[in-house]
């Protein structure tokens, strides 16, 4: 094992994050690798503050000595006024969850939307993107869609039960992305759309321990070539196990968790890190119920 006398001083700023299984993926890695590296949860919900204190304490971090942070609801796209330069990725979308700190700058990245194409290209590769249904337009969901057309998809369905939303997302897309075709629609176009899919990404919390239940019918999955969940609790969601059971390639909620961590452990450290190790010490905090 290697070690080096660099030290890594990382947080997480966001609502509820005490629980996140993210700063123990980033210290096992960093661990792993003969670092020293320290990953705090910064939780609003206890400090009693708001989303909107997020650039307060990125400069309060910042000059006690923080690395970087990573950033999720509600700060995503409020920390963007406070940010000094962003990735052009980031940028087009709108939104950063990763927050380096480099000679008294703030540099934001995004993470979530590459980690989703991490996933994919790994874990589903070679997998068809012709025509892709996605299942949910929010915040994540914008981060999928995005990385599914970076990927290359070149019909992208978007479908929400907020169907304004859904089409506010499309136009966005088709401005990033000119000549793809991407629509949208409500869950109730789902088995139209899904007839000529080649793949099906849900995005909603629909399948989450405290949503239980399948985002579609468990008919509509038949003979579809593959299904990708960003659920990871549990990993093995009812559409996981639906989608297996109908002989799809699946990709686990647990792939675009794990990805968004490897990427943003690269950035933050400039070390390469073992994607499959941090996904084996994800899957084993998920075992231990952590």
């Amino acid at each position: 094992m290697s070690t080096t006398s660099e030290s890594f001083l990382v947080g997480l700023i966001g609502d509820g994050v005490t629980p996140s299984l993210t700063p123990p993926m980033h210290e096992a890695e960093g661990d792993a690798q003969g670092l020293r590296y320290l990953y705090r949860p910064v939780d609003l919900t206890p400090l009693g503050r708001d989303g909107a204190d997020v650039g307060e304490l990125l400069r309060a971090g910042r000059d006690l000595g923080f690395n970087a942070f990573n950033v999720t609801h509600p700060c995503k796209q409020l920390v963007l006024e406070h940010l000094d330069t962003l990735s052009d990725d980031a940028r087009r979308l709108g939104a950063v969850n990763t927050v380096l700190i480099r000679d008294g700058q703030l540099h934001g990245e995004n993470t979530d939307f590459s980690g989703f194409a991490h996933a994919l290209r790994t874990g589903l590769d070679g997998a068809a993107l012709g025509t892709v249904v996605q299942l949910g337009a929010g915040g994540a969901g914008a981060a999928v869609a995005y990385a599914l057309l970076a990927s290359g998809v070149e019909h992208l369905r978007l479908l929400d039960l907020d169907a304004d939303r859904a089409e506010e997302r499309a136009a966005a897309l088709r401005a990033l992305f000119p000549g793809r075709d991407v629509t949208s629609g409500t869950p109730d176009d789902a088995a139209a759309a899904l007839a000529t899919a080649d793949g099906l990404v849900h995005c909603t919390p629909v399948g989450m321990h405290q949503h239980p239940g399948l985002p579609v019918d468990a008919a509509l999955l038949d003979a579809r070539p593959w299904v990708a969940d960003i659920v990871y609790r549990p990993v093995e969601t009812e559409l996981v196990l639906a989608a297996r059971a109908a002989s799809c390639r699946v990709l686990d909620g647990g792939h675009m968790a794990v990805g968004q961590a490897v990427d943003a452990f690269r950035l933050i450290t400039g070390r390469e890190p073992d994607a499959e190790r941090m996904r084996a010490h994800f899957l084993s905090l998920l075992e231990q119920g952590l």
